[in-house]
């Protein structure tokens, strides 16, 4: 035995060279840093209902930028009353409705309005609610109890209910207007998750390194509290545009959303009323388009929640 060794009778030590110990121990500093986000796609991209609600997701997307690429035929263009609430015929699958009209194109050229809105508003209230409440969470004091009560006022309000009151008095209703609507009523949901996770962030050990290192608080809450900060916002956007969607067809559906003359599926749904009884597959197709979209921004939700939130997924 070599004589470095110690050794008892019957026991021996061996040389560290000898043993896989320092293998163990070697760190591998070639080897990037996993952050939350490459986890979370990790977790995400293995679920078959992630890469369906994008695959759905998308195809909405593409109808929505370039409906003539589905659609050859002008919705508005051929309206025939002797076709009307006709059935299905070569080069339109799905028949006519109560005036002569192609419900196939109107539903392919309806999903323009009805996915801008959702965007928009989900656009306007994620960006207004997030500043907002990472301010507020943030510096706290007396901004913060100001936009608490301030938010206070407006989450008492019903969404859809304020925006049938704001909407029935303004004079030009189009999807900006109707976005704008529903961003007013919609962002103190937002902002309270946000102001939430950034009270919950601004206590962690590397705001206080970057406070003693001399870093201003407006680079903190920039580059390490909100990033950190946002992962419940994205779930609750993700989810929220289907909602918004939604609600811009209860609008429409109600004659206060978008005017007649733009095509949305509200419009249809509205105008599919009177037919219900004699056509009901004139309802049945924009309403079927309106429930795929919101189920697929909710499938795709769901798992971004579940990807973002494990402890969400451990209390399934």
């Amino acid at each position: 035995m070599p004589s470095n060794n110690l050794s008892t009778p019957g026991h021996f030590v061996a040389d560290l060279s000898d043993t896989p110990i320092a293998a163990i121990d070697t760190i591998d500093e070639s080897e990037k840093a996993r952050s939350s986000w490459s986890d979370a796609w990790d977790s995400m991209r293995v679920r078959p209902m992630f890469w369906i609600a994008t695959a759905l997701i998308l195809v909405i997307l593409l109808v929505s930028l370039f409906p003539g690429l589905f659609s050859h035929t002008a919705p508005n263009s051929g309206c025939l009353l002797p076709n009307g609430n006709g059935g299905p015929e070569a080069g339109h699958p799905f028949g006519f409705t109560r005036q002569g009209c192609d419900i196939y194109s109107r539903v392919i050229f309806g999903t323009q309005a009805s996915v801008t809105v959702g965007l928009l508003a989900t656009l306007l209230v994620t960006l207004f609610g997030a500043i907002v409440g990472a301010l507020a969470g943030y510096y706290g004091g007396a901004f913060d109890a100001l936009v608490s009560r301030f938010g206070d006022i407006f989450f008492a309000i019903p969404t859809i209910l304020g925006a049938i009151v704001l909407m029935s008095v303004l004079p030009d209703r189009t999807s900006i207007t109707v976005a704008l609507v529903l961003a007013i009523f919609a962002w103190p949901q937002i902002a309270r998750i946000m102001r939430g996770a950034v009270i919950a962030a601004r206590s962690s050990d590397y705001v206080m390194a970057s406070t003693a290192l001399g870093v201003s608080k407006l680079q903190i809450l920039v580059r390490h509290v909100v990033p950190n900060a946002i992962a419940p916002v994205i779930v609750v956007a993700t989810t929220s545009l289907g909602t918004f969607i939604v609600a811009e067809a209860t609008l429409s559906f109600l004659g206060i959303g978008l005017p007649p003359s733009v095509m949305s599926w509200g419009n249809d749904i509205s105008q599919a009323r009177t037919s219900i009884q004699t056509a009901p597959m004139v309802l049945f197709y924009p309403a079927a388009a309106l429930s795929i979209t919101v189920l697929s921004f909710l499938m795709l939700g769901d798992v971004v929640r579940d990807a973002l939130d494990p402890q969400a997924r451990a209390r399934r």
